[in-house]
Parts: C-alpha cells; structure tokens; sequence
C-alpha cells in the first residue's frame, strides 16, 4: 500500500516542502532513496525501534521510502515523524491515513518514541501556511515558535503515540497512561485581533515593546547611566544608533571600549513585528532559540571571538547554516580587538555589509541568509595600546602603529562611518556620584530620529536608515549652505582627510541634523561628524 506523508527541509532561511511516499510491497529489503544522508538513512533503525516499543509492527516486506522532489539533498533526523507515520499508514495501522496529507509533521524519534526537538520550526510553520495545509505536528519544545503563525492548527508532541491516536480518531480521548487533560489540543498564542498586512498575532507588539503591556519577564539590560564620564563616546554611540552608522572605537586598554559597546543595544530602536519575524526565523534555523521560545524581543548583540573561522562569521558548511553577520541581523556585531581577526575573515564581511545580506554557493544549491547589521568594532591604538595616551608614553617600535593599524583592510575601513579616539576617565570624574543620563532618555532621542528617517525613505524598501543613502538621496537631503561647504572644504585641505570621508561626513552629518530635528545640515553638525573621521586623517599613527 502507498501512503504520503509531508515533512519540510531547510534551505537558507526558507523551507521546502518535502513529499514523505512509503510503499510497502511483496519483496525484501527496506529502501530509502531521494538523496537522504546517513541521518536520513539511519532513521529506519530509530523508526522500527519506535513502533515496535509502542505495540505496533514494523513489515517484513519490501520498504521504499522515498522523499521527493528527489534532486533536493536531505539531511537531518527530524524526518523520523513522517516516515514512521508514513509506515503506521502503508501497514494499515493508522484508521485515517488519508489525512495524513493535510499535515506537516517533523521530529526525530528516540527509540522509545519520544520527540526530540528540531531546528527551524518557524519558517516550516510559515511553509506549511502558504501552502494551505491544515496544520503542522513538531516537537512540544518548538510549538510556540511555530504557533506564531496564524490560521494555522500547531500542535506540540512529546511522544508519537501522540500522533498515531489523532489519526486513530481518538483526539478526543485522554492518551493511555496520561491524564485527561493531555488532549492532543491546537497551541493558541493568538489573540483574536490580527495584523491585516502580515497575517501575524499583534499578542507580540507587547512582546515587543509596543502598547500599554509590554514585556515584564525580561532581564534587564546594562545602562548608560552606569558609565562614568565619557560623554564624547556616549553621543558618538547615539549618532551611530540614529543613523544605523558602523562605528570603530579606538583606544587604550581599560578605558571603556568594550563595557559601553555592550550598552549599545539598549538605546537601539525596538524591532517592528516584521524585524522580529525575520530575526527570530534565523536563530530557529540555526537553532539557537530557548525551548518554549517565540518570538525574539530584542535586537541581537554578537560577540564572537577573535579566534573564529571565516564560515563561522560568514556561515556556510555541507548544509549552509547562518554565521555571526546573520545572526546579528537587525541588532550589532561586535568584533572586540578588531586587527586581532583573521584578515581573511574580515574580508568577507564587505560584500554583506554593502549588501545586508550573504550569499552562500554550493554545487547543487545557492541560499541566501539576511545580513543587515550595525558592525561596532574596538581596538588598541598599536600592539603596546600606548599610542595618543594621554599620561603612559608609547613602547611600540617606529612604524609599528601603521603596521598594527593595517592589519585592517582599507576597503574595511571605508565602510566605518564613525572612528572615535576613545581616552581613559580621570579619577574625579570615576568618583563622582551624580547620575548620568540613562539609556531611555537617549532611546527617545534615536527613535525620534529613526521615525524622521522613515518618513524621508517611505517607498524605498532598500534604504531603511541614513547610512544606507545612496548618491542620488546624498545629493537631495545632504545639501550644503555655502558656509557648510566652506567649512567642509577648509577641513579636507587642513586634515588632509581621504576623498572616502567626504560622503561620510556628509551622512553623519544628517543623522546629526535629524537627532537635533533640523531639516538643514548647519555647520555645527558638520564639524561635529568632521571629528568623526579620526583614521581618516594624514599621519595618524605615523
């Protein structure tokens, strides 16, 4: 008897549904064909294990498994469930096998029948909804991700006994040895309004900071009210959060570089329901989301270290995983030593930060994973960490600062917009008690001026923020009045700074003008990101 079942497969981001056919026939020997891997090939054992260990049989006849499309790599476990279901069906063990169509289902089978939870729950859910299936079967750890989707029947399992009495028309039974109230039921995270655009529960714009409910579970977050003094690289970091500008902080040792980065995230914009979606659908796929998670409430900070490979930053392998740059979409990664990374993991950060997104090539598969990122850097100033210090003098040799500087690239470089000279806190400033301003009040300030950006860019999907402006809007919103240009020329000659610092001046100095809600760049603002541009400027570190 032939019998189809459906499972889904992860590619990039994406899922593909996958067409699960279990035909059992006269004949010997057990077949799993449709480019399975050993996972894939190995689920047999799992599966006959779990039939046979819940009073079921597993047939003594000839097996042809087969998952279609069959051009398509399959790998992983997660298709236990719907081979095994598949098998209960083509054996007759199931009384309505026929709506095993109406399911997606996926888990990996324990050789009892528990189900292991899986990665990538919400871009299947999201799958199986655009394709108009009924509902969707996944582990009981995954089923609130996945229960983000609407107009969709989500039910978490623990145990594929679970699934066989649904079919078995006992959905309305207690399940033998559980209680009455173990009822296989739909998960509802919804509430019963819903956003018209997307087709998603507005239950999470509280999550996300939206409305009068906002999330009160959340640990709290590390404030700028806590960092003494360094009011320069404070309002650097508020510029760089308004504008979505990268920023490089380049200092000596212990003064600050990386506990203020840490702050960063929280004076960033909250995410909108769609960043969150996306954010969320790329940590499900490389399965870093918590069990009971759904959807993710803050914008992500990455921090790897120095140490990482370039697939690890970029992602990639025999089955492409998403990488740091992809986790970081829609928050910051931060690359703390910055020259102490693998010149060539650098590189490949450029393509991404140009484009937000990374594309990973195989011989049989291209996939796409999102990539727009805030890039927050820190370094030491040369290898001693000395250079420009105020009160310890410089050992490094003569030509060393150049040196250590150019461990990172030029073309790197050029897509930093703001280079802040970072200097210790004197003592009295680190024992004065009064507070200073706290990250709410300059969250305000960047939001305001996020919402000024908005409206500007209204209509253009591929400019979201200032710092992704191209030539066409620099020349229409980044208009000069002669005393502006006057200056901006006096400071090109005087510092000698590099012809690519001109349109990041320019940019900045829009995101200036926004926070203070001028429609005109006036010359404070440009003096203001000229200062911005330190590496930029002839005979740093020489």
């Amino acid at each position: 008897m032939l019998v189809k079942t459906f499972g889904s497969a992860i590619y990039g981001v994406e899922a593909t549904t996958i067409t699960v056919e279990v035909n059992v026939t006269a004949g010997l020997h057990t077949f799993v064909v449709g480019l399975p891997d050993n996972a894939v090939k190995e689920s047999i054992q799992r599966v006959e294990s779990a039939i046979k260990s819940n009073g079921y049989y597993m047939p003594r006849t000839k097996l042809v498994v087969n998952l279609a499309p069959a051009d398509i790599r399959k790998s992983g476990s997660a298709f236990d469930l719907p081979i095994a279901m598949g098998v209960l069906g083509a054996t007759e063990q199931i009384a309505h096998p026929r709506l095993l169509t109406d399911y997606i289902m996926m888990g990996e089978l324990s050789l009892d029948g528990s189900i292991q939870p899986l990665r990538g729950a919400l871009p299947m859910a999201i799958q199986a909804r655009r394709e108009q299936f009924k509902g969707i079967f996944v582990p009981r750890q995954n089923a609130r991700e996945a229960a983000i989707v609407n107009n969709l029947e989500v039910y978490g399992i623990s145990h594929i006994r679970e699934v066989i009495e649904f079919f078995n028309g006992e959905r309305g039974k207690s399940i033998k040895g559980r209680s009455s109230e173990s009822v296989l039921q739909p998960i509802q995270v919804h509430t019963r309004e819903e956003f018209a655009d997307n087709g998603y529960s507005p239950a999470y714009a509280a999550t996300l900071g939206y409305g009068a409910n906002p999330r009160t579970d959340l640990s709290p977050e590390p404030d700028f009210s806590e960092v003494k003094g360094q009011g320069s690289m404070k309002r650097a970091l508020e510029v760089a959060a308004a504008g979505g500008h990268n920023l490089l902080l380049i200092g000596p040792p212990g003064a600050g570089k990386t506990m203020i980065a840490k702050r960063m995230p929280a004076i960033l914009p909250p995410l909108t329901l769609q960043e969150a979606l996306e954010t969320t659908r790329i940590h499900s796929v490389a399965g870093k989301l918590p069990e009971q998670a759904t959807l993710i409430a803050r914008r992500p900070f990455r921090s790897p270290h120095h140490t990482i490979s370039d697939a690890a930053l970029a992602g990639g392998g025999a089955n492409p995983q998403p990488g740091e740059i992809s986790l970081a979409h829609n928050g910051i990664l931060f690359l703390d030593e910055l020259p102490e990374f693998r010149r060539s993991a650098l590189e490949v950060m450029r393509q991404p930060m140009e484009e937000r997104r990374v594309t990973i090539s195989r011989t049989k598969m291209v996939v796409d994973f999102p990539a727009a990122f805030m890039l927050l850097a820190a370094m030491n100033p040369c290898p001693c960490g000395y250079y420009n210090h105020p009160d310890r003098e410089c050992t490094c040799p003569p030509g060393a600062v150049r040196k250590y500087l150019h461990k990172v690239s030029g073309p790197l470089l050029d897509r930093i917009d703001l280079h802040i000279e970072v200097v210790p806190t004197p003592f009295p400033v680190l024992s004065d008690s009064q507070p200073a301003e706290n990250s709410a009040t300059i969250r305000e300030r960047v939001i305001k001026a996020r919402e000024i950006q908005t409206a500007r860019y209204n209509g253009y999907p591929d400019i979201h923020c200032n710092a992704q402006m191209n030539s066409k809007w620099m020349e229409e919103v980044c208009k000069l009045a002669p005393a502006g240009q006057n200056l901006l020329r006096v400071a090109m000659e005087r510092l000698r700074l590099s012809a690519r610092a001109y349109d990041r001046i320019l940019k900045v100095s829009r995101t200036i003008a926004d926070l203070e809600g001028s429609g005109i760049i006036r010359p404070e603002y440009l003096a203001e990101a000229i200062q911005y541009r330190s590496l930029d400027r002839e005979g740093w570190g020489a």
